[in-house]
């Protein structure tokens, strides 16, 4: 059975060997881990974005990176974690869409299957989930104005363009209800796995 630990700990300071960064189908990151991690780890960034460019990725799937020796040597960089994997977990087509239940179970279900052989035949035992992008309510404090005032019908943030019936439709997930329950689901009998999500502080973590 995996052991899943919720940590406050900064993710990229973990010495995980398989990093799970949720991702957006249009290849923009907006948070500022994930846009760190764009970084740290251009390989798999790169190919996460090309992905997206060629419409190969799907909300609800999840890319696995395998990185070479030479990437995830050892003292490439100072923030003490390379990876030997990086999990690309799509959650959304949008990088202002919150994640619907069925993204996030697809995804789950996407990685638990890869993961498989890498914990039977590659070693892998710990993992780091990045919880953040999960859990981001972004959306409702963009549905307002600086006057509290609803915004149209049709609206815009910045250059990205929405329809209010849409965003109606797709309220974030909530982390204790919805979130923490379908990591638990999906991932818990992973055999010989530990599994640290980080989560932000505002959320409590239960001893």
């Amino acid at each position: 059975m995996a052991n899943l630990q919720l940590t406050h700990a900064p993710i990229l300071n973990s010495s995980a060997q398989l990093l799970i960064l949720p991702v957006n189908t249009a290849g923009t990151l907006l948070d500022p881990i994930l846009t760190r991690a764009k970084t740290l780890f251009p390989d798999n960034y790169q190919r996460y974005y090309r992905a997206c460019r060629d419409g190969s990725l799907s909300a609800g799937s999840c890319l696995l990176h395998k990185r070479t020796r030479e990437q995830a040597g050892l003292g490439i960089s100072s923030n003490g974690n390379q990876p030997s994997y990086i999990a690309n977990l799509v959650i959304s087509d949008h990088p202002y869409h919150p994640t619907r239940t069925r993204w996030l179970t697809d995804a789950l279900i996407d990685l638990h299957h890869q993961l498989i052989p890498l914990v039977r035949y590659h070693g892998i035992r710990r993992a780091a989930l990045l919880a953040r992008p999960l859990i981001d309510n972004r959306l409702r404090s963009n549905m307002s104005n600086s006057s509290n005032e609803p915004l149209s019908k049709n609206f815009s943030v910045g250059s990205l363009s929405f329809n209010e019936p849409n965003v109606a439709n797709s309220l974030p997930l909530d982390w204790y209800l919805d979130i923490l329950p379908l990591l638990r689901q999906q991932l818990q009998d992973l055999p010989k796995l530990r599994i640290d999500v980080h989560v932000p502080k505002s959320i409590d973590i239960v001893s």
